[in-house]
């Protein structure tokens, strides 16, 4: 099993090399999705100044960034963003 059951975080390996890689991209899904609240759900293309922390639900059709990720959260991180499929029982 390489990932937590019900978050789908990422487990560290025995001997792996780079562990706070794996460690930090927990952290960060941790961050995005723990007490999660969106600043808009019907977004179909990213907002072109978002702020490091900002979260979306992607809406359908989506292009740009966030083609082939709809309905997921969206989440500005580190300059970038991260897709979260939602899990049943989440709520935004």
């Amino acid at each position: 099993m390489d990932e937590t059951p019900n978050l789908a975080l990422p487990y560290i390996i025995a001997a792996q090399a780079q562990k706070h890689v794996t460690h930090n991209e927990a952290i960060r899904a941790l961050d995005a999705i723990v007490q999660i609240s969106v600043l808009d759900r019907d977004l179909a293309t990213p907002p072109s100044t978002p702020l490091d922390g900002d979260r979306y639900i992607v809406g359908a059709s989506a292009s740009g960034d966030w083609a082939g990720h709809d309905l997921s959260v969206a989440a500005f991180q580190d300059n970038a963003w991260m897709f979260y499929p939602p899990q049943t029982g989440w709520l935004a």
